[in-house]
Parts: C-alpha cells; structure tokens; sequence
C-alpha cells in the first residue's frame, strides 16, 4: 500500500556521524555556529520528503546532493517510499 504522506525520512549511521563531527569539530571554536550549522541540516533535511527531487543529481549514480551552505552538502537517495540521508560532507572532501 502507498505511503499517502509521501516518502519517509532515514538517516544512515555513516551520515549521522559525519554530522556530529562536524559539529563537534566547529564546536571548539564556534558553539553557537555549530548549533546553527546542525539546526540549519535538521530543518532542511526534515523537508526533503515533501520535494525530494528539488536538488541537483549526486555525483554518484543513485544520488542527489544538497548544498546546505557553500562549504557543506548532504548526500540522499530517494525513492518513492522514502529519503535516505547517506553523508553530511564538507566540500572539500571526496565521496564516496
């Protein structure tokens, strides 16, 4: 049977813990913009199932990528059933 609510939402282990250590590394410096940047992805995120085609195609086959802030991307898969967050990646870094 459909979901009439749209897909849901999962975050896969490997993206929840890029998430905390990126919070964890700008936390030394900047607590407050650590929360911010981690509100920011949460809120974000958490629409992706109303419109989970609204980013660009991922780089890798399979992908889309949302640029939450110019230095940070969140990488999902997405079917009709459900929006799987797979990473939280700093730009600089290469995925897979």
């Amino acid at each position: 049977m459909p979901n009439l609510d749209g897909p849901d939402l999962e975050w896969k282990a490997t993206a929840i813990a890029d998430l905390l250590a990126i919070i964890d590394y700008i936390s030394d410096d900047n607590p407050d913009a650590a929360q911010s940047l981690k509100d920011e992805i949460e809120q974000k995120t958490s629409r992706l199932p109303e419109h989970p085609q609204m980013y660009r195609i991922g780089r890798v086959e399979g992908t889309r990528e949302m640029v939450v802030r110019p230095n940070y991307i969140v990488v999902y898969a997405e079917s009709p059933e459900i929006v799987t967050i797979l990473r939280i990646l700093h730009a600089a870094q290469l995925w897979p």
